[in-house]
């Protein structure tokens, strides 16, 4: 298998109905970075948002295409996630305090974790389940409690 020259080889994708505001939303409530926006005025055909070596990629809601005839969001599934995003954080109880006030839907309240680490999980503003904690399984020891 070839090696990236960085970063994850994994790389969770969403579709937002406002992935603009969405963009802004996500940088400013949960700290991503803003690498790339490829967008045709309103509509965001792709972007990139880093976390440390991670990313997420995200576009526009839409039926067109390949892709996107794959893809539903929570609110066409009566409010359930399809899937999940984890993101490791350095200090989960500063991210919380940065998330909550910026809107995110706490869902399970910040707390230490019966296999290592501390966490929380909350929705963004259009319904995606995400978890932020110090839990690193790829270094298990050093999200221990």
């Amino acid at each position: 298998m070839p090696t990236p020259r960085h970063g994850s080889t994994v790389i969770p994708t969403l579709s937002y109905r406002d992935a603009p505001a969405m963009i802004d939303w996500l940088v400013r409530a949960f700290g991503f970075q803003n690498q790339a926006v490829y967008a045709d005025g309103d509509v965001v055909l792709h972007a990139q948002l880093t976390w440390g070596d991670g990313m997420i990629m995200l576009g526009s809601a839409g039926k067109d295409g390949d892709w996107a005839k794959l893809m539903a969001r929570p609110d066409e599934s009566g409010g359930r996630s399809t899937h999940g995003v984890c993101v490791i954080v350095a200090d989960p109880d500063a991210h919380y305090a940065r998330a909550k006030p910026a809107g995110a839907d706490i869902v399970i309240d910040i707390a230490d974790q019966h296999y290592g680490g501390r966490g929380y999980a909350c929705r963004d503003p259009e319904g995606y389940a995400w978890w932020f904690g110090s839990y690193d399984p790829w270094n298990p020891e050093a999200g221990t409690p």
